[in-house]
């Protein structure tokens, strides 16, 4: 080791950004000493958090031994890059993209191979970087579905890193600001401890959040519950502009991505193929979003009504909206056809989806968070959670003490824990609750789809463990000619059902079958 904890201390000149943790300055010296802390981290909102993970490098190298971090985007990756050039200084560490190019990336992970870098940071690709004596992983936002690989045998960086961790003897650090159930699993099971910071220091620097239809809104604008943009946001949009950028979330991309008959309420759909329809702007006549036939004739099919109207608004009629609603004012928006890195300190609306908000240099003078409905009214076990983490990543961009407008019922359980900024409740909450109905991440189950006959093969030939539950197999929605079942076992079970289905698939391909069978152990969208 290049020297003890006490000298990393002193040459870093103190935790840094691990002050605010309790347990952040121990964390620090366990990764200098050469230990292995694993730890499951709930961040401070602000931007602190890449600088805490270079600091955390720095511990790991004064320990002589490497660091793997992976993030979720290329802008993630940016930022951590910037924070590690400047802790560590130039040509101690290497940032690997896809945008690089295959040479470039090829001598940066042969830098890493050979040992000449002990620190890589990247996309959920380098959770396979070989880095040789290892001493921490580390995972940002473990909870964003890009992590997850659409492509057999769907790795998930959380589970790769946390065995790389556990056979390497190395630290972990699995951080966000909010916390996955995966993420709660593992302290429960006591692999990781939790790192969370001071409650009295989150009071200071978090945002104040309260939701449209409050109490005392409503007793002054009746319309405040049901209005997409009440009068409570217009004046908080207003009076932030005064000091910078304000930013407005909306959780679908698009002009109007759904449209409705004016009349009955029905939804509008394409008379060709029965997809939805949706409009590219004002101007624009409707459009299948399935297979792209203007529908500039369309009539309801239930009521013969002609005219149509929005069910769900995109950013993009957001944006319009707004500009005529702050004329003078600039409007940017930030989506997966443009996304935007950063804004500057200068006052403007900026409207952006989930996961494309940009970094202020300042902060955010305030946030709204629209159409909370859109994003907690989803079929997905993981509605509630995802959510909170979207929310709270848009939230934490936004300047210490900053409003933050939710449009969502107050009541509810992920609004509520976005209002005490206590994700950590939340998702305890939901791990008891999927582990008394039996699901991921209290037990494990593997999601088989393929053609009845194939499905009900490989079930038949697999030499299950005990304690299985088999639910279907029932039709696949969307594809008639082919069927779903979902094979259930208790935790513990998981490697042996693993093991069994592939040793069934291995039967299957010797045989040369003709239909294929997919298995995905704890698939992302199980419901």
């Amino acid at each position: 080791p290049a020297g003890g904890a006490g000298d990393l201390i002193a040459a870093g000149e103190g935790p840094g950004p691990w002050a605010a943790y309790p347990a952040g300055p121990s964390f620090l010296t366990a990764l200098a000493a050469g230990r292995a802390p694993r730890a499951v981290w709930t961040a401070l909102p602000g931007p602190d958090w890449t600088m805490a993970i270079a600091r955390a490098a720095r511990a790991t190298l004064a320990g002589g031994r490497g660091v793997v971090i992976v993030v979720a985007d290329g802008r993630d990756v940016r930022r951590v890059d910037a924070a590690l050039a400047l802790e560590l200084g130039d040509g101690r560490h290497v940032a690997l993209t896809a945008e690089l190019g295959p040479a470039e990336r090829y001598r940066r992970w042969l830098a890493v191979r050979r040992g000449t870098v002990r620190v890589v940071v990247g996309t959920r690709a380098a959770m396979f970087a070989p880095m040789g004596e290892l001493g921490l992983v580390v995972l940002w936002d473990d909870g964003d579905d890009v992590h997850a690989e659409p492509h057999a045998p769907y790795p998930h960086p959380r589970e790769v890193l946390a065995l790389r961790a556990h056979r390497a003897g190395a630290g972990a650090l699995i951080g966000g600001f909010t916390r996955t159930t995966e993420a709660t699993q593992l302290v429960e099971a006591g692999w990781a401890r939790p790192l969370v910071p001071d409650r009295e220091r989150l009071r200071r620097v978090a945002p104040r959040v309260r939701p449209a239809g409050e109490d005392a809104e409503l007793a002054r604008d009746e319309a405040a519950r049901t209005a997409r943009l009440s009068h409570v946001a217009f004046r908080t949009a207003r009076q932030a502009l005064e000091t910078g950028p304000v930013l407005v979330q909306v959780p679908r991309r698009g002009y109007v991505p759904a449209l409705r008959c004016a009349r009955c309420r029905g939804p509008a759909r394409c008379a060709a193929c029965q997809g939805p329809l949706a409009l590219t702007s004002s101007h624009a006549a409707p459009y299948c979003r399935w297979c792209g036939r203007i529908a500039g004739d369309w009539r309801c099919s239930e009521c013969g009504w002609e005219r149509v109207r929005a069910t769900v608004v995109g950013a993009g009629r957001t944006a319009e909206e707004l500009g005529r609603a702050f004329p003078g004012l600039p409007v940017r928006a930030s989506g997966r056809d443009a996304v935007l890195d950063r804004v500057g300190t200068e006052p403007a609306l900026v409207v952006a989806t989930p996961g494309a908000e940009p970094v202020a240099d300042e902060g955010y003078a305030a946030a709204l968070l629209l159409d909370g409905w859109a994003l907690l009214g989803r079929a997905d076990l993981r509605a509630a959670e995802e959510a909170l983490r979207r929310w709270m990543n848009a939230a934490a961009l936004v300047r210490a003490g900053g409003p933050v407008i939710v449009f969502a019922d107050g009541v509810l359980r992920p609004v509520q824990a976005l209002l005490r900024w206590d994700p950590v409740t939340l998702a305890e909450r939901e791990l008891a609750e999927r582990r008394e109905l039996g699901f991921p991440p209290a037990v494990k189950i593997a999601s088989l789809t393929g053609p009845a006959a194939a499905l009900r093969e490989l079930i038949e030939a697999a030499r299950l463990p005990d304690g299985v539950e088999v639910l279907g197999p029932v039709p696949l929605r969307g594809e008639e000619s082919k069927e779903r079942a979902l094979v259930r076992v208790p935790r513990g079970a998981g490697g042996a059902l693993a093991q069994a289905l592939k040793a069934a698939q291995g039967v299957r391909s010797a045989r040369k079958a003709a239909d294929s069978v997919r298995v995905e152990i704890d698939p992302l969208e199980l419901i």
